[in-house]
């Protein structure tokens, strides 16, 4: 009841935030008080969009216009980097009046636009200005402050001093803090606000975690997994390789179509239950599958995150990506199923079984489907749940509702025919640390965003490529994969699409190679460490929970070093096929 508590109070206090954030109350930027109304006098407008270097939008930037150097408003900008001012003068003064208006924000340096009141458009009593400002990166107390913070909670995570979820929430409040107290002081020291941390809460993936892991939890009543474990060990006939290579392939192709990280919840309880019937670590089985659902997905558009953001950008098909990137994905498969064998192929031997005809029979007996009413509703319930997911860019929905929908459909149904304890399911099933340490890890990697790392990263990749080929797309996927193994990949993407835009267009025969290097860095740099991916996290917090526990280091021994393998064999094809 104790865990149950704590997972309804957080979940209660996420939506409290998200209902009273102004970061969703609207787009509009936020101003100061009203100025005083003057009969008769002339109206000036004041608009436009505060850019960074990359031209993406700063959110919460400062805007004063000054008059004569008098200032007459103060605005802040929108999350798309918007503003808007209003302001009145006495009629005839604004000719005769020089306005500045001047850009602002801790980690840039500030900028300044003037303009003579006489140059104003007007359309009756109301004078416009639209200025569109650009600020340079300043790498200033707030950029320090937040990348030592950053990589100070990593390595409590990496060397567990701290749960990962604790040192996620640390650092997040200690940024948070610091803004709040020195940065009220002095703005230098302002890395971002509560505002611009909960945006920066992918709410997508954790209620969709929360969908996928209701309905998970529904279908374990009927003894479906179970059920699969007995189906998966007769087609494999006993040899528990064959039988890890079957769970592997069917994990990619899963997570082609399907996000990885539905993939991992709908398949870790199968690999749990067949390990533990064959008397081997599950952990042996379960570090390869989710290897193998980062591959998968690594294969289509839908099948990563960072896949639909490249797509949406360049304007990248389905089949591009399947004609671009399934044939590399292949081959790192088959080097998946060969260092699996290299590394666990003595786990799996120890799971060998004598008299194998006898032992099916046994396990035929015992995995039985126990509620065929449930897992039909439950089936039909994930079949729509999962069509949904394929024609989402159709219907314009996040996959989160769909998930969202499913796991209540189906849980009012499980509920209503006494199949389910409510109260059971929502303390055991849903994975309140996990989802706990995504909110906290996703401020963390926010607060690093804002404040520039990100950026300077991608820069120096900018910088660096100084127009050639080679050094660019090795750049792109290195760097690509080694910080998505670390921070999350979606606002790495994020800040690297203008640069890749720009160097695919600059440089002689580059097209859309380089968008095919950024994918596959981002995609697959994801097996690097147990939270470089989602599925990662989730399919490892799952293993805990059931007391199969494996530490940063543990994980990262394993595979890492696969990670390596891919990427040498992502950067030879890249190289030399140079696929369009």
């Amino acid at each position: 009841m104790k865990t149950l508590r704590y997972g309804l109070f957080s979940l209660f206090a996420i939506i409290l935030f998200l209902i009273g954030s102004p970061a969703f109350a609207g787009h509009g930027a936020a101003s100061g008080p009203p100025t005083a109304v003057i009969e008769g006098g002339d109206t000036i407008n004041v608009s436009g969009i505060v850019l960074d270097s990359h031209k993406e939008p700063i959110n919460e930037a400062n805007v004063t216009i000054s008059v004569n150097g008098k200032e007459m408003e103060h605005v802040v900008t929108a999350h798309n980097g918007k503003y808007v001012a209003r302001f009145q003068m006495e009629k005839g003064d604004v000719e005769k009046s020089t306005i500045e208006i001047k850009a602002y924000k801790a980690s840039f340096k500030a900028a300044t636009y003037t303009v003579h009141g006489s140059d104003l458009a007007q359309h009756g009593d109301h004078l416009y200005i639209s200025e569109d400002m650009s600020l340079d990166r300043h790498l200033g107390p707030a950029f320090w402050i937040s990348t030592v913070v950053f990589i100070l909670a990593y390595v409590l995570i990496a060397f567990e001093l701290l749960h990962r979820t604790v040192a996620a929430m640390l650092g997040a409040v200690i940024m948070l803090v610091i803004s709040y107290t020195i940065g009220t002081i002095n703005p230098e020291f302002h890395i971002f606000s509560f505002e611009s941390a909960i945006f920066s809460i992918d709410m997508n993936v954790v209620f969709l975690l929360m969908g996928m892991m209701i309905i998970v939890g529904v279908l374990k009543h009927t003894g479906v997994f179970q059920y699969c474990a007995y189906v998966s060990y007769k087609m494999a006939k006993g040899n528990v390789f064959v039988l890890a290579v079957y769970l592997m392939l069917f994990t990619a192709f899963s997570s082609a179509f399907l996000d990885n990280v539905t993939t991992m919840l709908l398949l870790t309880g199968v690999a749990i239950e067949i390990s533990i019937s064959l008397g081997i670590n599950p952990l042996h089985m379960l570090i390869p599958l989710v290897l193998a659902s980062n591959v998968g997905g690594t294969a289509t558009l839908i099948g990563d995150p960072p896949n639909i953001m490249i797509g949406s950008y360049a304007g990248l098909t389905f089949m591009h990506f399947v004609e671009a990137l399934a044939l590399i994905c292949l081959v790192c498969m088959v080097a998946l199923i060969l260092f699996s064998k290299l590394v666990w192929g003595k786990g799996y031997a120890a799971g060998k079984v004598e008299d194998v005809e006898e032992y099916i029979r046994v396990l035929k007996e015992k995995y039985k489907i126990t509620d065929p009413r449930l897992l039909t509703y439950g089936m039909a319930v994930l079949g729509f749940v999962i069509f949904l997911f394929l024609s989402h860019g159709y219907w314009h929905m996040e996959v989160s509702v769909a998930a969202l929908m499913g796991g209540a459909v189906l849980l009012t149904i499980a509920i209503l025919t006494e199949k389910v304890d409510l109260i059971e399911l929502i303390e055991k099933d849903i994975e309140w640390p996990t989802l706990m340490f995504f909110i906290f890890l996703f401020i963390m990697v926010g607060a690093v965003e804002t404040s520039g790392l990100l950026a300077v990263i991608a820069d120096w990749i900018l910088n660096l490529s100084a127009g050639n080929f080679v050094i660019a797309c090795s750049l792109i996927l290195w760097v690509s994969a080694i910080m998505s193994a670390f921070v999350d990949n979606i606002p790495f993407t994020a800040t690297m699409l203008p640069i890749v835009g720009y160097l695919s267009t600059v440089i002689p025969g580059a097209e859309n190679t380089l968008w095919w290097a950024l994918a596959l860095g981002a995609c697959l740099g994801g097996n690097g460490t147990i939270i470089g991916a989602s599925a990662n996290v989730v399919t490892m917090g799952i293993a805990e929970s059931r007391g199969y526990k494996i530490s940063f280091i543990g994980f990262m021994k394993v595979a890492f070093p696969y990670m390596i393998i891919t990427i040498l064999v992502s950067h030879a094809w890249l190289l030399i096929f140079r696929p369009q």
